[in-house]
């Protein structure tokens, strides 16, 4: 369940080697050059986290994080600056800070354990299996329990901002999740919030899901 990372690094051999690494351990990846070519791709995509070397030809990259930082389009765009090559352990760090759902960490609420890095859902010790959106829209609805999101903040987070499908097709992936998890009772956990959207509750005890 990666983010969108822009690397910024000169010597093509290194930069292809973390993209490489970055890209199997699930992000999306830019790479550029240099401080030109990361502006322009900037410019057109916001990237998540900006993994930047100090020493670029040109203009160095702590000008460019100053650049970024000094930007309202951009000033919370994350930013790791290399100055050694610990990169996944960092990075993951600063993912987690920005947004839980981009974690790889086992969630569990009410008996239900999702592990993303596993793809592996589970209600105590049997098994639920989940296509891939299914299963992304359950990460997300659990690690932000109990807050209502519209259809279209769901198409937003689960889907991505560039991806067009109608907002009904929200209800079509909450119903199959629903009859995947109405075997163990954790169906009741998705409440649907009329005129609004659906929200995850977290309160529920082991008596309301035998109900």
């Amino acid at each position: 369940m990666g983010g969108s990372i822009l690397v910024v690094e000169d010597e093509a051999a290194v930069r292809d080697l973390l993209a490489a690494n970055l890209q199997r351990a699930g992000y999306k990846v830019m790479c550029a050059g240099d401080v030109p070519q990361a502006e322009a791709l900037v410019r057109d995509t916001r990237p998540d986290l900006v993994l930047l070397d100090w020493v670029l030809p040109g203009i160095p990259g702590l000008t460019f994080a100053r650049r970024l930082r000094s930007d309202q389009r951009t000033k919370d765009i994350s930013i790791v600056l290399l100055t050694a090559r610990e990169l996944l352990a960092r990075i993951k760090a600063v993912m987690r800070r920005r947004a839980p759902q981009l974690a790889d960490d086992v969630v569990e609420i009410a008996g239900l354990r999702i592990d993303p890095a596993a793809h592996q859902v589970s209600a105590g010790d049997k098994a639920i299996d989940l296509w891939t959106t299914e299963l992304r829209l359950l990460h997300f609805f659990m690690t932000h329990p109990g807050r209502v999101f519209s259809r279209a903040r769901l198409l937003d987070e689960v889907w991505g901002e560039h991806v067009f499908v109608e907002e009904r097709t929200v209800d079509v992936h909450i119903r199959r999740l629903r009859q995947a998890l109405a075997p163990s009772g954790h169906d009741k956990l998705i409440e649907t919030v009329r005129g609004t959207g659906y929200r995850f509750k977290p309160d529920f005890s082991t008596a309301n899901l035998a109900a």
